[in-house]
């Protein structure tokens, strides 16, 4: 199957080490990958802020880069979330549909697509799983624990398979971190308690690694781990999925 990475921008500037684990992870599993060069910003931050109208450019270009695979796989829930459920295309609508109905975040596309049974990986470290909010709520990755229903967790389930991980089971499994994109900008206090918040909880459980399938809430969990001076480490799933 022809898989096209789509990779976030955060992800590009800054923590390029997770576009590249995941390219290998996929490669590793048999899938024929391609970066395609001139994708840029699916939109998502234009339309958080009530800029849907300006985000056509985005939408043009993404249709233009993505439309020729038959996947196209995402580290990342919210960027993920944003192009299933709003990119559209003027010209070539069509292509635009193919692309809602067949792009996935990472952990996903391994668990639905790959149905993935064993990953050769090695991390030998206590772990706690942050469930983002887009990942759980909008892609339906994990069971929301206000609802009287069976568990389960699809990220939660492929570090299961990894060689000594040893995955904690949170007070507070699906808690928001309190990043929410630009809600860290303009409700900055109120986002930085919630991230301490939960923060705490992975600490009481004595936790090596935070981990997850959105660098954005990483990222902003790692800004206050290092405030902190905590020995907390923060790594997105990928890297852990793609370990040795």
């Amino acid at each position: 199957m022809k898989v096209g990475l789509f990779i976030p921008c955060y992800v590009d500037q800054f923590y390029p080490q997770i576009g590249i684990a995941s390219l290998e992870l996929l490669q590793k599993l048999g899938c024929e990958v391609s970066f395609p060069m001139d994708q840029t910003c699916c939109g998502q931050p234009m339309a958080n802020s009530g800029y849907a109208h300006l985000t056509g450019g985005c939408d043009a270009n993404f249709v233009a880069n993505f439309s020729e695979f038959d996947y196209i796989v995402c580290p990342s829930g919210s960027c993920t979330l944003h192009v299933k459920d709003h990119l559209h295309s003027k010209e070539n609508e069509a292509a635009a549909t193919h692309i809602r109905n067949n792009v996935y975040e990472l952990t996903e596309f391994l668990t639905d697509v790959l149905k993935v049974e064993s990953i050769e990986g090695n991390f030998p470290y206590k772990v706690g799983m942050h469930q983002s909010c887009h990942g759980q709520r909008g892609l339906k990755l994990s069971q929301m624990s206000e609802l009287n229903a069976a568990p389960f967790s699809k990220p939660e389930q492929l570090l299961t398979k990894i060689k000594g991980l040893e995955l904690v089971s949170l007070s507070r499994k699906d808690e928001c971190c309190g990043f929410g994109g630009t809600f860290c900008v303009t409700e900055e206090a109120v986002s930085v308690k919630m991230g301490q918040d939960r923060i705490k909880d992975h600490a009481a459980h004595q936790v090596d690694y935070i981990t997850g399938g959105d660098m954005s809430c990483l990222m902003h969990l790692e800004g206050i781990l290092k405030r902190q001076k905590s020995n907390i480490k923060v790594i997105h799933i990928a890297e852990i999925l793609n370990s040795i």
